[in-house]
């Protein structure tokens, strides 16, 4: 699925990740590397890669091992975290801009209504949302990625899980949440949303509010999904109900908690 959202979040630029700073350590599922211990690419790059020798074609069978062994991890760390809520949003979101006072307020709100907030444990509407949720005494939780330009942890994420594969990181995004909402973001937030509705649509998960937040930002992708994807019958008009899209956060959080209630 998924925020992101990477992302219930979305990537920065590699580029401002480069500097000596955030290259000093890069995490490979639970392991860390420093210094000239850090290898290129990633986990997931090098199962989906088809270029290379062809002895990583004889391995194939021994990762399937390692991604049982993520998702165990995963299902393990999660299981008693009660009801939640995942949070998407741009890991561009600068601290002190409207946006992120959103998500901060985003992550409050849904503390103080009982919810543990999950998100990709990154920066941006990630941390903010994260705080929020701390700032309340609620549950924070970071769900991370490996990725190239390595992002880490923020600080506010009081139980935080790292991965190796999207794949196994969208499952708990799904599986732990009773609900999405959706932030300002960019792929990997657009990639968290479609999969989430995709999902609903297809019924594979059923009482699951999806709620985008930011009627500025959004309104062209709904307008889209009505006036071109449902108007020449690519998707049925029903599914313009599978989400909704609003700019309070009170009437957010009582769409995506209302169901789970």
């Amino acid at each position: 699925m998924s925020s992101a959202n990477h992302t219930p979040g979305d990537a920065p630029e590699p580029t401002a990740f480069a500097d000596a700073a955030h290259r000093r350590e890069q995490h490979l599922g639970p392991v860390v590397r420093r210094r000239d211990q850090m290898v290129p690419g990633t986990t997931d790059q090098r199962l989906l890669d088809t270029q290379g020798p062809s002895d990583w074609l004889h391995e194939d069978p021994w990762r399937v091992m390692r991604i049982q062994a993520e998702f165990v991890e995963g299902f393990g760390a999660l299981a008693e975290l009660g009801p939640a809520i995942s949070v998407f949003g741009s890991a561009r979101t600068a601290p002190g801009t409207p946006e992120y006072e959103l998500g901060v307020r985003i992550g409050r709100a849904l503390a103080e209504a009982g919810y543990a907030v999950i998100t990709g444990g990154g920066p941006g509407a990630m941390e903010a949302a994260n705080r929020g949720a701390l700032e309340a005494n609620g549950v924070s939780v970071g769900l991370g990625i490996e990725l190239p330009f390595e992002q880490g942890m923020n600080e506010y994420v009081d139980l935080g899980v790292n991965f190796r594969y999207f794949f196994v990181r969208k499952t708990m995004f799904v599986k732990y949440a009773q609900g999405f909402v959706v932030l300002p973001g960019g792929l990997g937030t657009l990639d968290e949303l479609f999969e989430a509705l995709t999902l609903v649509q297809t019924g594979k998960v059923t009482r699951f509010p999806i709620v985008l937040v930011g009627t500025a930002y959004w309104g062209g992708l709904v307008d889209w999904v009505r006036d071109t994807l449902i108007a020449q019958g690519k998707a049925s008009a029903r599914d313009e109900h599978l989400f909704h899209l609003t700019d309070d956060v009170d009437e957010a959080i009582e769409l995506v908690t209302k169901v789970t209630r």
